[in-house]
């Protein structure tokens, strides 16, 4: 899976939105697949169009722990995005997680002005449980 830094430094590569397109497609097809047993309800992120999971696994400090993730979407192009959120997350401490918006890197690197409202919305779920998952554990 790409790195985070990876990421951005290839979308500073590709000038036109078709071609970012197809990037992000590509960053969902290198996602591992979740396992059939981790697509629960509990695990599916509510707002967003496409089936969405999600599955935490929390590391090390119970104060802080180092947060990893695991995602899926049955959307080629959401696949990708959440591809892009796990790049963004995984690895760092709950701490860490809950005071970094993803908002401002995805802004950065052009990736929201291009997606309609229904995936905008998509990501923000994504961003917004994750965020909030770190803030529980950070304050256990």
């Amino acid at each position: 899976m790409a790195s985070l830094d990876q990421i951005i430094d290839d979308f500073t590569f590709l000038d036109d939105w078709e071609d970012r397109y197809r990037y992000v497609i590509e960053l969902g097809k290198a996602l591992p697949d979740l396992a059939e047993e981790k697509r629960t309800s509990e695990n599916k992120v509510m707002g967003c169009a496409s089936q969405v999971w999600l599955v935490t696994h929390a590391t090390g400090n119970p104060d802080n722990p180092v947060m990893n993730f695991e995602g899926d979407s049955d959307a080629h192009i959401v696949r990708g995005l959440v591809a892009i959120v796990l790049a963004t997350y995984s690895g760092k401490t709950a701490s860490e997680i809950a005071g970094l918006d993803a908002f401002e890197i995805f802004s950065k690197i052009g990736l929201v002005e291009n997606l309609s409202s229904q995936r905008s919305n998509g990501l923000r779920s994504m961003v917004n449980r994750i965020r909030e998952e770190a803030r529980v554990r950070a304050a256990a």
